[in-house]
């Protein structure tokens, strides 16, 4: 298994654990259960760690693919941009929800605040894991990049005589 290889098992992992996070969080908001509420924060630190082994791997990956015919220099730099930045929110993130895990679990005054930032800057978190997401899928699917044209299918009945 190279680096490539590693990048593409763990890249998926930042995205998908805060956005079932949030998920989680918005319960315990509603059901004003501080139990659902920490898993919430346990799990934007999890998905924080596990951003760790994705941004590393992403260098490697990009040495290995950036030579392959239909890899485009430029899209590969876009997404690396985009995970650099994602990977400094990631870990703010991770950061924050560790106090606020702190604050629920003693029950400081600052908690509930906190659980609404922790909630609002995830979804920002979320919108530049997803613009990172793709820009990365961008590079060997060109079928999800804007620019795509649909080729022209051919019409069933219309046959060669």
């Amino acid at each position: 298994m190279n680096e490539a290889h590693v990048h593409l098992i763990t890249n998926h992992l930042p995205i998908i654990i805060p956005g079932i996070a949030l998920l989680v969080l918005l319960i315990g908001l509603f059901s004003k259960s501080d139990a659902i509420k920490r898993t919430a924060f346990f799990l934007f630190f999890v998905g924080a760690i596990a951003t760790f082994p994705a941004f590393e791997s992403g260098e490697e990956a990009e040495e290995i693919v950036e030579h392959m015919a239909g890899v485009s220099h430029d899209l590969i730099h876009e997404h690396e941009e985009k995970a650099e930045l994602f990977a400094i929110l990631s870990y703010v993130l991770g950061g924050l929800s560790l106090v606020g895990l702190w604050a629920n679990w003693k029950k400081k005054k600052f908690a509930e605040t906190l659980t609404f930032v922790v909630a609002l800057f995830s979804v920002a978190v979320l919108y530049v894991a997803k613009e990172t997401g793709t820009t990365g899928g961008e590079i060997r699917h060109p079928e999800i990049r804007s620019t795509f044209k649909q080729p022209l299918e051919k019409h069933k009945d219309n046959k060669h005589e």
